[in-house]
């Protein structure tokens, strides 16, 4: 069975930061791409960011030089280093693994930026 648990959501003030985790288990890590959205209320689910399974890494416009993708295949886990958070940023935050016609999501984790 396929599960991947996000962790590391909650309420932070603008400025600040927070590390998303995701953890992965039932698939081969190693040979699926990564990926992070996002979906605010009212608005359609956006991609965040992804890593592919060497290592390359696409951004939002919106996200780039704040937020960073990283991936520990020994550990299963994708990471999001989220900093200098926006109130825009506030949303429910996504894991997606993908890999050949595979296309897995986590359940979810509330990121709240706000003062």
């Amino acid at each position: 069975q396929v599960q991947l648990v996000e962790s590391g959501g909650g309420l932070v003030q603008p400025g600040g930061a927070l590390r998303l985790s995701c953890a992965a288990s039932g698939i081969i890590f190693s040979f699926y791409g990564m990926g992070w959205y996002r979906q605010a209320p009212g608005k359609q689910r956006e991609l965040v960011a992804t890593i592919t399974t060497g290592g390359s890494t696409n951004y939002a416009d919106s996200v780039k030089g704040r937020f960073t993708i990283s991936r520990d295949n020994a550990k299963n886990t994708v990471y999001l280093q989220m900093n200098s958070l926006l109130p825009g940023d506030t949303a429910v935050y996504y894991c997606n693994a993908n890999w050949s016609k595979r296309d897995y999501w986590g359940q979810g984790t509330q990121v709240t930026v706000s003062s």
